[in-house]
């Protein structure tokens, strides 16, 4: 192999890296991905029938407060004014979301100012006088029993597959509640859509002579030369894979969520009237339904049809595409176990969500690559400091 590094997965961590290394070191770079295309779960392309954009593993909402990535994303992409804002439905009826002064006078069908709420809230949380012993009490804790029961309750089942009272309370820290009207779903300082999308905001990424990327190539297939055998100890390597792979399942396999989705068009030009819709009620298989259309309002899309897709939460299996970290107390270990050995490689940085076994949103895979070009990677290339004996989250140590 003949490039300076070898990337292992071309999701917004990797090409940070990758454009960084190749923008201001101009060193080569070969990125591969096991997937058919750029860009891990962002990957985003046109409806063939209607023409609207669909995130294909998932909606993808791009907000930061760090200024550095606001200022990096947007040399690669403009940005819609988009705000998002999510609502669920329960019991027939349709409520704002994240629990707001809104969702509250809806649901007990009251004026209530914002110290009257936030009253009401705190007596009902009081009402559990022991220690939270599980995901259930520790909610109620916090919110008290009726927003958990019909906001928490049920979606949480869904997407754990798991009854809520089976699940640690170290699952939760905090319920947002605001005593404001305001349902906007982030508070950040920047928030906004790719002006032409996802995919064409990450080719901008890796459009750059240094830079090669290389799909339906997996680093474990030692039939293809960009391999693990093959590369490591010889080219440095930035692995944005799953931890556990890399080793082998050493320790143990690490447990995730997968979703699944079905995807759908239909002939309306609108048919739930917002981008996401929750739903809260067990009765209902899904967890939220997404309608594209609605992330890009000012879009000359079809009047007539439109595209949603049902999401759905279950446990990853093996084949599975792994997407949250479940976390538990075996999880946490067997982590630990994998930093462990993740030390005693040459030359090979571990990031992103997999490879550090963390959720991150799109802007912290960003800054989270941004630390370890400035920390590690460029002393690498600049001054020979060795990249070995890292810890497994990105910094040194």
């Amino acid at each position: 192999m003949t490039a300076d590094l070898l990337v292992v997965g071309s999701g917004f961590f990797g090409l940070t890296i990758a454009e960084r290394c190749a923008t201001e070191l101009d060193l080569t770079v070969q990125v591969i991905d096991r997937r058919p295309h750029i860009g891990g779960n962002a990957y985003s392309e046109a409806d063939p029938e209607t023409g609207i954009e669909v995130h294909r593993y998932g909606a993808h909402l791009f907000h930061t407060s760090n200024q550095r990535v606001w200022d990096y994303v947007n040399r690669f992409t403009d940005f819609t004014p988009y705000q998002h804002r999510v609502y669920t439905t329960y019991r027939g009826e349709v409520y704002p979301l994240p629990i707001n002064l809104g969702t509250i006078n809806q649901f007990q069908r009251a004026a209530y100012s914002p110290d009257e709420a936030r009253a009401w809230v705190a007596e009902q949380a009081s009402r559990l006088t022991h220690e939270p012993a599980n995901l259930e009490e520790k909610a109620i804790s916090l919110i008290g029993e009726p927003l958990y029961e019909a906001f928490i309750k049920g979606y949480t089942a869904k997407q754990w597959q798991t009854d809520p009272r089976e699940l640690g309370a170290d699952i939760i820290s905090r319920l947002p509640v605001r005593y404001t009207y305001d349902n906007r779903y982030f508070s950040d300082t920047y928030e906004g859509l790719p002006v032409d999308g996802y995919t064409a905001w990450i080719e901008r990424m890796a459009d750059h002579p240094n830079i090669t990327v290389t799909l339906d190539t997996d680093f474990f297939d030692e039939t293809q030369p960009f391999n693990k055998k093959a590369c490591v100890g010889v080219t440095p390597v930035v692995y944005t894979g799953p931890v556990d792979r890399y080793f082998d399942g050493a320790h143990g396999d690490l447990s995730w969520r997968t979703l699944d989705f079905e995807t759908e068009v239909l002939p309306t030009g609108d048919f739930q009237g917002t981008t996401v819709m929750n739903y809260a009620d067990t009765d209902v298989p899904h967890t939220r339904v997404h309608e594209f259309r609605h992330f890009h309002p000012e879009r000359d899309y079809p009047a007539d049809r439109t595209v949603v897709m049902r999401e759905f939460s279950r446990f990853a299996e093996a084949d599975d595409e792994p997407y949250y970290p479940v976390n538990t107390p075996q999880d946490r270990e067997r982590l630990l176990a994998y930093r462990e050995l993740a030390k005693g490689e040459t030359d090979v940085l571990f990031g992103g969500r997999l490879g550090t076994y963390q959720y991150l949103d799109m802007h912290m895979a960003i800054g989270s690559a941004l630390s370890m070009f400035d920390n590690l990677v460029a002393p690498h290339f600049t001054s020979g400091t060795p990249l070995a004996g890292v810890r497994h989250d990105g910094h040194g140590g």
